[in-house]
């Protein structure tokens, strides 16, 4: 949006509210006033707004602003109105009772991808991913597998944004070598993560088409090195796949 056509105000609320999300301790006054350079009392009126609709809560041990509980209301509604989220519970809920593994289940938005769902298995595994976390394309399995069903000048495009950075000694750097392992992905219908996002995780993902055809979302499961190794993959393939159909199909899609 260009900047003459925003509304100045609601501009500088959905700034404090970014820059408020982003501090675990939350914010005070003066510390949003001067990472903004906007004068402490325009800083407290968007505040006592924010505040007064739920959106923004100040401690009163601390004095310092956080997040208000209104964003998980908002948040929930959001996600309740998304149908691949509703189409896909039993099937998510099939892979994780067959596998004991974390399921994902995740959503493109501007270069990244967005957790949606996620259940966490039978099996003891912590990992960063949770509802609402975004995660970059390029080293994800998800990502993967719905990069892979874009138009490759949009592929480039978001590589050129948002570059190839490392997370582990295993991700995959270089434009070429990614497009070559996106090529693959379209070709057999399925997506590895092989310790490229978290060192000592493994994934597999599969896109879900939604009913006109277009990548619509991923789905994966996750696991340890120790447990996801290159053996059990090998069925997973399959089962996978499948579980990208079978929410598809539920999304309307026919090949």
């Amino acid at each position: 949006m260009e900047r003459e056509n925003m509304v100045k105000s609601v501009a500088r609320a959905l700034d404090i509210v970014a820059l408020v999300s982003a501090s675990r301790t939350g914010l005070g006054v003066t510390e949003i006033a001067n990472q903004m350079d906007i004068n402490k009392s325009s800083v407290f009126r968007t505040l006592a707004t924010l505040e007064q609709y739920g959106y923004i809560e100040q401690q009163k041990e601390t004095g310092r602003y956080r997040i208000g509980y209104a964003f998980l209301d908002v948040s929930s509604k959001l996600l309740d109105s998304l149908d691949v989220r509703a189409e896909a519970q039993n099937v998510l809920r099939q892979l994780e009772t067959e596998t004991n593994e974390v399921v994902h289940l995740v959503v493109y938005d501007r270069g990244e991808v967005v957790y949606i769902e996620k259940l966490d298995g039978h099996e003891a595994l912590r990992m960063h991913s949770k509802v609402g976390k975004r995660a970059p394309v390029h080293c994800t399995s998800v990502g993967k597998a719905i990069l892979a069903h874009l138009p490759v000048t949009e592929v480039v495009d978001i590589l050129d944004r948002k570059g190839l950075p490392i997370h582990t000694e295993h991700t995959i750097t270089t434009k070429e070598s990614f497009l070559k392992e996106l090529a693959h992905v379209k070709k057999d219908g399925y997506a590895l993560d092989l310790e490229e996002n978290e060192p000592g995780i493994r994934c597999i993902a599969a896109p879900v088409f939604d009913h006109n055809g277009a990548v619509a979302a991923a789905v994966s499961i996750s696991g340890p090195t120790l447990r996801m190794t290159d053996e059990r993959l090998v069925p997973l393939q399959k089962r996978m796949i499948q579980a990208g159909k079978d929410i598809s199909n539920r999304l309307g899609f026919r090949e």
